[in-house]
């Protein structure tokens, strides 16, 4: 036994008091702003489908068209991944889930399009297409063929189409309510914002929404789609996207990045307008910094180049989108804009090949550090959460299983919720 150590301060207990009130209205400000992730499933994509096309059979039908084109042009693990260059390990175990998924879940979430999928429109028109949209997507619900997620995206809060804009948002959610309620994967996408009062706007339209059908404050949430050059640096020289979020007073939930309106506001020809083009990078970087910490996910956009044609043809396009996805991926952009059922094979291929090459190492990391027995790799709290994060988003797709994760690391769900984010459950994400 060594010698006790002897244990001194110099500094009255009144200081630390006098400190922490000091700082009261910071620890304050820190828990309101970030709050951290809110703890729910993040969809892998967004589809978009005009509001004039959509139906009841709209998602299985792309299931259905997904599930030929893997038929017709990879009709096998061992000639999927080469096309992809799926290494031969994890060919089969990718291919039959990419299989699985297209027949049991083909898409996991869905907006039906009243802005540019849909365009200018008579307002006869485009009011019985709103009313229709809220009857299906409700019945979609009731009868348990909706995607998890599902809503509208609305003409935007500019002067010529805000009143359209109001209007169609009015009808689908009075639509939504008439029959029955508002169903837990609502999701509404206000587009081309380019000013922070553009979103208060739309959050008094939702507000007084609210209170008209006496709904709790703050049910409504909202996308904020990034399309302007505006909606990344201000006039100013500030970052607005930062501001925007602030603007939404806690409604906003995600930040979606539109790859060929942006990429033409800063001038990038067509030829080159793409997810990896540098302006791309800039734009997605400055979003991903302000919705850091603040439970406002990102999500990256879409390639319109589409897997059709003869099958060389289809192949190119498979490896550009399969391509852009996995990078996006590494780049913590969980989720991206899929615009064709053509392009379903190949985001769950990039999905599930990211989640399954990396499985072991993760799973030993997070086991590692929960057993405190070190390596050749030392984690710290953040990492920890990080990497329960990645094996949670991995069982949320169907990449991974829940037995598979438990068997690997000796955790429970439960207990990868609470490392992962405090709003998901007890624990934190610091030493055990």
């Amino acid at each position: 036994m060594g010698q006790q150590e002897k244990v001194s301060t110099s500094l009255a207990g009144a200081v630390s008091e006098e400190i922490s009130a000091s700082l009261a209205a910071i620890d304050a400000e820190l828990a309101h702003r970030y709050p951290g992730d809110p703890g729910t499933r993040q969809p892998v994509h967004t589809v978009y489908v005009p509001g004039d096309t959509f139906t009841s059979g709209t998602i299985r039908s792309w299931g259905d068209q997904a599930l030929k084109a893997l038929d017709e042009h990879a009709p096998d693990a061992a000639s999927f991944a080469a096309v992809l260059g799926i290494p031969d390990e994890l060919a089969a175990p990718v291919h039959d889930r990419v299989r699985a998924k297209l027949e049991r879940e083909p898409v996991e979430d869905l907006r039906i399009d009243f802005e540019d999928g849909y365009g200018p429109r008579p307002d006869a028109e485009e009011d019985l297409a709103a009313a229709r949209a809220a009857r299906l997507v409700s019945e979609a619900y009731g009868n348990g063929t909706a995607a998890p997620y599902m809503g509208i995206r609305v003409k935007c809060m500019e002067a010529a189409v805000r009143d359209r804009g109001i209007r169609t948002t009015d009808i689908f959610l009075t639509g939504l309510m008439q029959a029955g309620g508002l169903p837990d994967g609502l999701v509404l996408t206000l587009p081309k914002v380019t000013y922070p009062e553009q979103v208060t706007a739309f959050v008094r339209l939702l507000e007084a929404f609210e209170q008209a059908h006496g709904l709790p404050s703050g049910r409504l949430g909202f996308e904020i789609q990034i399309e302007t050059s505006q909606s990344i640096l201000a006039a100013d020289g500030t970052a607005a996207v930062a501001r925007m979020i602030d603007a939404a007073q806690g409604r906003a939930t995600g930040l979606h990045y539109g790859t060929f309106d942006y990429s033409a506001c800063v001038g990038v020809s067509p030829a080159y307008q793409a997810g990896d083009h540098p302006a791309a990078d800039h734009a997605k970087a400055v979003m991903q910094v302000a919705a850091a910490g603040t439970g406002v996910r990102v999500c990256d956009g879409s390639t319109n180049v589409l897997p059709v044609g003869p099958t060389h043809q289809v192949h190119e396009a498979w490896r550009l989108h399969y391509g852009l996805a996995r990078r996006a991926l590494a780049r913590a952009y969980y989720q991206g804009w899929d615009m064709h059922p053509g392009h379903l094979p190949t985001r769950y291929a990039a999905v599930y090949t990211f989640y399954r090459e990396g499985l072991e190492q993760a799973a030993a990391r997070l086991a590692a550090y929960v057993a405190k027995a070190g390596g050749d790799v030392m984690d710290e709290p953040a990492t920890a959460k990080a990497l329960s994060g990645y094996l949670l988003r991995g069982i949320d797709c169907g990449a991974l299983d829940t037995a598979e994760v438990a068997g690997l690391t000796g955790l429970t769900r439960a207990d990868l919720d609470a490392f992962a984010s405090p709003r998901r459950g007890g624990l934190t994400a610091g030493p055990v």
